[in-house]
């Protein structure tokens, strides 16, 4: 395999070690700041004889590199600052993602691409509309993360193994987010048999705010580690066709009565990108949710011309 991660900053470089580490491919890290990507592509080959793995790794501030990859990992783009949501980044973020899809469909046309640049769910609307690529080779990183958190406060309130927390969260990649917990289960055990419903709604709540609370942690930058192997469970399942059934951002052909709208559903993912979407029942309440959601993404994608 040959997987390209556009963009070296924390993410990406981060996305870059945990493929290495996992001998997938060959990796091509690119990056417009010149000498970043190169120094930590060099950075990471260095470790290789220490942590055994053979796969190359390059860094350059090109695409030319990149020609036929198989995958493409889209991160670029500015990251959030303190008080800054997600909507915010739409406008300037869209033109980076639109100038970037362009490069890299020139040079991989049979490429999947995962979209990990905020806000979410408009960015990977705007690399489907740019590269004209059918919705299984479009897939946005975002379900698979807050999943991942939420399944994280579960633990941690349970004092648990986050092995046996099982839920997954749909919807938009922000604030109107939907974990649902009526599918959430600690080793098979309803969770709202285990945590009281007051309790559940803060998880919830922090679920959500989950990337709000590192970025006003951090100050200067946004959460890295845990997208990173966000974006490498999705690679996982796709390089290795496991079949994984993760919540991930995917374009809409009337599945939840929802059209022409990306939004997060649990989806299998296998060797072909996307294979399928897998409906759920929900009840009023989560419908409502859903459709709130899906609803917002619509709005912020309304505002961006192509």
């Amino acid at each position: 395999m040959k997987i390209t991660v556009i963009g070296a900053g924390n993410v990406g470089a981060t996305t870059a070690q945990r493929l290495a580490e996992k001998e997938y491919g060959d990796i091509v890290l690119v990056d417009i700041v010149e000498g970043l990507p190169q120094g930590k592509g060099l950075d990471l080959m260095e470790a290789g004889p220490i942590y055994n793995y053979n796969c190359k790794i390059v860094g350059t501030n090109s695409y030319e590199e990149t020609d036929n990859s198989d995958l493409v990992v889209i991160t670029s783009g500015l990251p959030r600052k303190p008080g800054m949501s997600r909507d915010d980044l739409v406008k300037v973020n869209a033109d980076i993602v639109k100038s970037v899809v362009g490069q890299v469909v020139e040079k991989s046309p049979d490429a999947i691409l995962i979209v990990v640049s905020n806000p979410l769910d408009v960015m990977t609307y705007v690399t489907y509309k740019v590269s004209k690529f059918p919705r299984e080779r479009v897939i946005g990183m975002a379900g698979v993360l807050d999943t991942s958190r939420m399944r994280n406060f579960i633990a941690m309130e349970l004092n648990v193994s986050v092995e046996n927390v099982h839920t997954f969260v749909l919807g938009g990649h922000g604030d109107t987010m939907v974990p649902l917990a009526r599918y959430t289960t600690v080793a098979g055990i309803p969770v709202t048999e285990l945590i009281p419903e007051d309790r559940l709604d803060a998880i919830v709540k922090r679920t959500r705010d989950g990337g709000a609370e590192i970025v006003s942690l951090l100050k200067t930058g946004s959460a890295f580690y845990a997208p990173a192997a966000s974006i490498v469970e999705m690679i996982d399942s796709i390089v290795k066709d496991k079949k994984k059934i993760l919540p991930c951002t995917v374009l809409c052909n009337g599945e939840y009565g929802f059209y022409d709208i990306f939004i997060g559903l649990p989806v299998k993912l296998g060797k072909r990108g996307l294979e399928q979407i897998i409906e759920i029942k929900l009840n009023k309440e989560e419908s409502e949710a859903l459709k709130k959601s899906a609803d917002a993404v619509k709005k912020l994608c309304q505002g961006i011309s192509f």
